[in-house]
């Protein structure tokens, strides 16, 4: 084998990972030796004889392990956009073995018995603010994992804490074989009527692609409301694409989703908590599980009295129908085009992909933040498809990479994402390399990539994130970009969303790819107008998927869930949130963000962050909206800091005041 390129820095710019050269193969032994060599790390700090400081301890902890970083940042990227069979097996070997490497750290007695000292000793050692939050985040993270337990409870820990990451890597690897399995395939392009020539072009591409010639393929989303189901005009197609989406995991993911809500449960006992969900929450900016049940029942009511007038409305245009889950979108879209005149599928020609990147996108971006963009055909991605951006301040200083991995592949999970490739830290000298995923269909060779609309708001919401890691502006990587709680991570992103219908945001990338007219100002009015039909819909699903979430996380420790699909059923209605043509945003079977991800008792946060998102948009109207004067103003004082200061005193120094909910209750239709 030629020398592993992990076991170095990588000499590309800003370090990005020199992935020409990398192959399956190399990761094991890299995950192998930087485990290894952390370990070793971490022995010479507790063997060091002198007494414990912040330099010898802290800071040490926080240098080690620098080449099992660069290879997980790299491996669980591609285990999500661009994976196969190797890269299966190596995620399934080592997700055990990663959980048990970090059980060694956390739960070193000697280690924890150094902190401990300083953290005793932290009002005496002078510690800049940002040094001394990191010895009090090391200290939580450390009694977090369970340093305090005594020895058997330790082990039981262990055990835990290994058999949940085999498990989420088989609920990850079960949804991405069923999601490519329940693909709906048909015969001809009539039973695609409805659809746009050009999506009927690449559902025919993706028939080939998927080895069934002549045949028409619609691949599923990660989500169960597929976009197709706004435009099919045959019912019974629509049907079989939404009950192929919602059968995903039924039967390979029962058993994982009950098993792993009963060792978390577990966990969170052993931890002294009532439930996963308090144990989750304790740490997050919500603090308390009563403060989510609270927000949670809060909208509850007018979200599903505002669904049920949505309902009345579709069942009016079916002719006083009854409109079942399959019927819902595709007659949204009639309702709209009645009421609002505003057809979706006659948007797409307005939102070229390349055009909402460019004029749209980073144009926001420059005009709040001031960075520019320039592409890097010379640096490689993982994969063809991904397009490499240098990022530069208004003055011409290099900020970071930007990496777009914008289409939808056999080997890729499904949903948006961004990952980090390289932290920024002042620490190491490190600049950002982040990246950006999404799924949009590729087109046929030499078609544009047309976007939805809602596509459109993805690609924003992504780059937020983007940019929350790019101007990171940390001393530790401990604090790096996203490093912050998970009901805070979203709300960055879900401001960034607002730049898509800013008027001279919208202006600027909204033109007919073929003739280069602007959307008519009409039809971006009516289309604004015709976003709030629909709220109700969209926050029930939304609720739905949380409750649920909440249903499985706040079970105490022994408690038996059952069957996967009558828990789900009896959840719901507990909550008050079966409604049966609104299927929540994501099942049990195949909801990754709670089973496979980072999610678990804390999908809320979606909403919980757009609190903060909805208070933000308001202040930046009462500013002067797109002034750079703004965006200096919510970078300098949330976008870099990480999670180097506490972000709800983050919050309230940028606005002056606690969030306040009224303006989501106003933008959600729920107000009154």
């Amino acid at each position: 084998m030629t020398q592993n390129p992990f076991f170095s820095p990588s000499t590309l710019p800003y370090e990005l990972p020199p992935f020409a050269e990398i192959r399956e193969e190399h990761y094991l032994p890299a995950f192998e030796r930087g485990m290894a060599e952390q370990l070793a790390e971490i022995q010479a700090i507790t063997a060091d004889p002198a007494p414990p400081t912040f330099e010898n301890t802290v800071v040490a902890l926080e240098r080690s392990g620098a080449l099992l970083r660069r290879v997980e940042n790299v491996f669980f990227n591609q285990a999500s956009a661009d994976t196969n069979d190797a890269v299966q097996a190596v995620d399934a070997e080592i997700s055990p073995r990663l959980a048990a490497h970090a059980d060694a750290i956390h739960l070193d007695r000697a280690l924890f018995e150094r902190l401990e000292t300083l953290y005793g000793q932290r009002a005496e050692l002078g510690l800049d603010a940002e040094s001394l939050r990191l010895l009090e985040r090391y200290r939580t993270r450390f009694v977090r994992a369970g340093a305090l337990l005594p020895e058997a409870d330790r082990e039981r820990m262990r055990d835990l804490n290994q058999q949940l990451a085999a498990a989420a890597t088989a609920f990850e690897q079960n949804v991405f074989a069923d999601t490519a399995a329940a693909a709906l395939v048909v015969g001809s392009a009539e039973e695609l009527s409805g659809m746009s020539p050009d999506e009927i072009s690449a559902a025919a591409g993706n028939g080939r692609a998927l080895g069934h010639d002549g045949a028409y393929v619609l691949s599923l989303k990660n989500f169960s409301n597929q976009p197709a189901l706004a435009s099919l005009d045959d019912r019974e197609v629509r049907r079989r694409l939404l009950e192929a989406s919602l059968g995903r995991g039924l039967e390979s993911n029962a058993g994982l989703v009950a098993r792993m809500a009963r060792l978390r449960a577990e966990r969170a006992a052993l931890l002294g908590y009532d439930s996963h969900a308090a144990y989750a929450v304790a740490d997050q900016t919500a603090g308390t599980t009563e403060a989510v049940s609270e927000m949670l029942a809060r909208l509850v009511p007018p979200a599903v009295a505002n669904a049920e007038r949505e309902a009345a409305a579709l069942g009016a245009a079916m002719g006083d129908g009854v409109p079942e889950a399959w019927d819902w979108a595709y007659w949204s879209e009639k309702v709209r085009k009645a009421e609002y005149d505003v057809d979706a599928a006659a948007m797409r020609p307005y939102f070229e992909l390349d055009r909402v990147l460019r004029d749209g996108v980073f144009f926001a971006a420059e005009q709040v933040y001031g960075v520019t963009f320039s592409e890097r055909p010379d640096l490689v991605g993982y994969h063809p498809d991904v397009r490499v951006f240098e990022v530069f301040e208004a003055d011409g200083t290099p900020l970071g990479l930007f990496l777009g991995d914008w289409f939808a592949r056999r080997s890729k999970r499904g949903g948006a994402w961004m990952n980090s490739l390289v932290l920024q830290s002042r620490l190491d000298g490190r600049r950002p390399v982040v990246v950006n995923n999404l799924n949009i269909a590729k087109p046929s060779p030499g078609e544009p990539a047309l976007l939805t609309f809602d596509e459109v708001g993805t690609m924003f919401h992504e780059f937020g994130h983007a940019l929350h890691g790019l101007f990171s502006a940390v001393r530790y990587p401990f604090f790096s970009g996203t490093a912050v709680p998970r009901d805070f991570v979203e709300y960055p992103s879900q401001v960034n969303e607002m730049w898509a219908v800013w008027p001279e945001v919208l202006a600027n990338y909204a033109r007919h790819h073929r003739t280069g007219e602007p959307m008519p100002a009409a039809l971006v009015e009516r289309m604004q107008q015709a976003e709030r039909f629909g709220q109700g819909f969209r926050t029930v699903e939304y609720l739905a998927a949380a409750l649920l979430d909440w249903a499985w996380h706040t079970l105490p420790a022994g408690a038996d869930p059952g069957d996967m699909a009558e828990f789900e059923a009896a959840a719901l209605a507990k909550a008050g949130v079966a409604v049966p043509a609104i299927p929540p945003r994501y099942r049990s079977g195949y909801f990754g963000h709670i089973f496979a991800g980072g999610y678990a008792a804390g999908y809320y946060s979606y909403i919980w962050s757009e609190v903060l998102d909805a208070d933000t948009v308001e202040w930046f109207r009462e500013q002067g909206g797109m002034r750079r004067e703004n965006g200096e103003v919510f970078r300098r004082e949330l976008l870099s800091r990480g999670g180097s200061v506490d972000p709800m005193e983050a919050f309230r120094g940028f606005r002056g005041r606690a969030p306040e909910i009224g303006p989501l209750l106003e933008r959600r239709g729920l107000a009154g």
